[in-house]
Parts: structure tokens; sequence; C-alpha cells
């Protein structure tokens, strides 16, 4: 989902809500004042831990999985011209580079659902109260729990 995607999906989620609200011109409310009226996240915070609860379901799947393998792979040949498209994978691997981990890390992570459960609650909340990725700090102890120096985590069973 590109940012101009998101932009008009919150957009629609706003103006829905002032609608539902009755909250029209002059009378203006800022965007974070009517979600907390409404008792409402934004949508990029939803749609953001939806999509890591996936993520969790796909990294417990079996190595030969159809939804694993399609969330791994890699078109060969050539593309077209200009900036690559943007997907869920590229999306994963920025707030991964973000969040300081990789696929293997957070593989390992995912086995436990409990632990997953939090980590995407941590992400929630950072991002809800306007942090970037201090709460996730507090678990980066404990993505790497159980591994040593010489473990490798194989994500496509290579």
């Amino acid at each position: 989902m590109t940012e101009s995607d998101l932009s008009r999906l919150s957009t629609f989620h706003t103006r829905s809500l002032r609608k539902l609200l009755r909250i029209f011109w002059p009378n203006t409310i800022s965007n974070q004042q009517l979600l907390t009226r409404t008792n409402q996240e934004s949508i990029d915070t939803i749609i953001m831990r939806r999509r890591w609860r996936w993520i969790g379901q796909v990294m417990r799947k079996e190595q030969d999985d159809i939804t694993r393998t399609a969330l791994h792979w890699t078109p060969e040949g050539r593309r077209k011209r200009g900036r690559p498209k943007e997907t869920c994978r590229r999306t994963v691997e920025r707030e991964l580079k973000a969040l300081k981990q990789t696929w293997g890390t957070i593989q390992k992570f995912a086995q436990n659902r409990q632990r997953w459960r939090s980590f995407v609650a941590a992400l929630h909340a950072s991002r809800h109260k306007g942090q970037t990725v201090e709460p996730v700090h507090h678990f980066e102890s404990r993505l790497t729990d159980g591994l040593n120096n010489n473990d490798q985590i194989s994500i496509l069973g290579d």
C-alpha cells in the first residue's frame, strides 16, 4: 500500500467519523481529537497491526507452505523501467530495518505466539503514542533468546 493510498484511506476514515458525529464546517476538530472522541485508532495503525499479525501467522506455517513461499519469493528476469512497486514484502522489510531486525530473528520470535502477540502490541502501542521504535527494544533481548552465535535460520529452507 502506497503512502497516497494510505492517505486516501485515512481521509475516508476520518471523513466518515465526522459524518457519523455530525461535525461539519465551521465546527471543526483535529483528527486526533476525532479519534479520541470516537475511541478509534488511526487507519494506518490498524493496517500495521493486522499486517504484523498476518506475518506472524505466515512465519508459523510449514516451510513449503505457499503463503510462506510467496512472502519470500523473488521473481526472476528483468522488471519494467521505473521505480519498483510498493509491495507488502517491501513494506515489511522497511519496517524490519527501522526495528533493526532481520527475517531470521523475527521468524524465531514468531514461533512463540504469546511473545509474538506482545511484540505486535508493543508495535501498536509505540505507533499509537507517536513513538517510533522505543518499546520494541524491550523485546530485542527476547528476540535472540535461544539463538547461539552459530545458529543459522533459513527462511526458504535453503
